[in-house]
């Protein structure tokens, strides 16, 4: 009898999505510009006048302000190929023993959400299904450019600088101050984890970017998701044929962070940080510089290199970027 392999948690790794799914789809289409690859979060159709942009996601890691995230990272894809996200389709699922009121609740979260975002819901799908145990929420998001510019993660070029926006772990920080409220508080005071859960409010990246794609100079944007700051990073390489050398000491992660992965033994360099935009770009400080101006905290945290090695510099040496396993919000999560 065979024995089936169990899968982490997670995102599919990055070599059997290409082999058992990337590599089995055909496309003939003409007007599909940007066709499905690892690191590409958007589809990208051409209709003549103006470009299409498309993404999906779900949202399965957590229950705490599901609506709210959803939305963020469907129109976070949008913005990182340098579109403007005009609208949104809704799947919701709910388990057998859901409230009406809990319904009502996500609901209200996806359209404050958009409304705040100028997105509209445009559609979607409800649903009560015995295939799910808690809610499960896929959006998938609807852009538009009128330039006919596109930025993929595929554009970076060797001596580009690296810039991150915001804080790593961000996201995921703010995930397991909701769901862990009560025992992080009592371990580290409620004043940090207050502070935590407010980094909710700042995992929209369409500010950056919208600014960073009317910047000259932009090669290649990618939202950081799952598998967090170096799980990013080696997506834009792999997507891109390039190498990177970053500075581990550059990478800005807030104290709350550091407080937090602590207590659950992880990594914040590794831990889903929706809200971050890696950015590749040959005019690094200028973009810095105008994203600061903008009230957008930003760095340089290294350069795409010419030789595929993909390295973090750390005070005891150097490291190897590995490809993004199951996400580290995960790991936290299985002590429960």
């Amino acid at each position: 009898m065979n024995k089936v392999k169990s899968m982490e948690i997670g995102k599919i790794p990055n070599d059997i999505l290409k082999t058992m799914i990337l590599d089995k789809i055909k496309n003939t289409r003409k007007e599909i510009i940007v066709r499905p690859a690892i690191g590409e979060d958007c589809g990208v159709v051409d209709f003549g006048q103006e470009l299409t942009v498309i993404s999906t996601d779900p949202v399965t890691g957590t229950d705490s302000q599901i609506g709210t995230i959803a939305v963020h990272v469907a129109c976070n894809d949008i913005a990182a190929s340098g579109a403007e996200p005009v609208g949104i389709m809704v799947t919701l699922l709910a388990p057998e023993n859901a409230a009406i009121f809990d319904i009502e609740t996500i609901m209200e979260q996806i359209a404050d959400t958009a409304l705040s975002l100028n997105v509209d819901v445009i559609g979607g799908h409800t649903e009560v299904t015995d295939a799910v145990r808690r809610f499960v929420i896929t959006i998938t998001a609807v852009g538009k450019t009128t330039d006919k510019k596109i930025i993929k993660t595929s554009g970076a070029k060797p001596g580009d600088d690296i810039i991150i926006t915001k804080f790593a772990g961000l996201e995921g920080t703010a995930i397991l101050a909701l769901d862990h409220e009560k025992e992080l508080a009592a371990e580290f005071g409620n004043k940090v984890v207050i502070n935590a859960k407010k980094l909710l409010d700042q995992i929209s990246v369409v500010r950056e970017g919208m600014i960073a794609s009317k910047h000259g100079g932009v090669n290649a944007m990618h939202d950081v998701t799952e598998g967090g700051v170096l799980g990013a990073v080696w997506e834009m390489c792999d997507a891109s044929g390039c190498g990177a050398e970053i500075v581990k000491s550059n990478i800005p992660v807030l104290s709350e962070t550091d407080k937090i992965c602590g207590y659950f033994n992880i990594n914040p360099l590794k831990l889903i940080s929706s809200g971050c935009m890696l950015i590749s770009a040959s005019c690094g400080p200028s973009l810095v510089k105008r994203l600061l101006s903008e009230g957008i905290q930003a760095s340089i945290i290294g350069k795409m290199t010419e030789k595929e090695s993909r390295i973090m510099l750390t005070e005891s040496g150097s490291v190897i970027i590995q490809p993004p396993k199951s996400d580290e919000l995960y790991r936290a999560k299985k002590r429960f």
